[in-house]
């Protein structure tokens, strides 16, 4: 918490759906540079179902690899510390999954849940984050950029 002319403010968090993916990666990289100029922090929250079909999907492990979502979450945080290092990092398994299907929703349902809890300022997206897609904003970008609770920061080119 800061405190700024005697009032209290709270240095909100901008907030990076990770999932390994070269727009999560890119959308991290955009995140730490806006963290330069603002001194806000940077939140890197990696979601992970507890269903390793899913995670073979993300290249999160390989098919014959056991499903162990702590060494996932090792892997990811270690990606992101290598992009961002001074980046905080969060993992989370989401409640309730019932079935591939509903994997996306209770994702994105993890993510709305976390960026209100830690009063996120910006939420950064890479446009793949958490679902195969084809178009810029859908899977979970479309429902997480609907929270009127942040700003939404989207990025859909991957820049090296």
């Amino acid at each position: 918490m800061l405190i700024v002319g005697g009032t209290e403010m709270l240095a909100m968090v901008m907030l990076v759906p990770y999932d390994g993916s070269p727009l999560a990666k890119a959308a991290l990289r955009r995140a730490a540079e806006f963290a330069e100029y603002t001194g806000k922090p940077v939140l890197a929250l990696s979601v992970i179902p507890d269903e390793p079909g899913f995670a073979i999907d993300r290249g999160w492990i390989d098919a014959d690899e056991p499903f162990d979502v702590e060494v996932i979450a090792d892997r990811l945080a270690t990606e992101v510390h290598e992009i961002a290092p001074e980046a905080n990092v969060r993992h989370e398994i989401p409640e309730d999954v019932s079935s591939m299907a509903s994997v996306t929703m209770d994702v994105v349902r993890t993510i709305r849940s976390v960026a209100a809890e830690v009063d996120a300022a910006i939420v950064f997206i890479g446009s793949e984050n958490a679902g195969r897609v084809s178009t810029p904003v859908s899977s979970v970008g479309a429902p997480v950029s609907e929270d009127p609770q942040y700003d939404v920061h989207i990025v859909r080119h991957v820049h090296h």
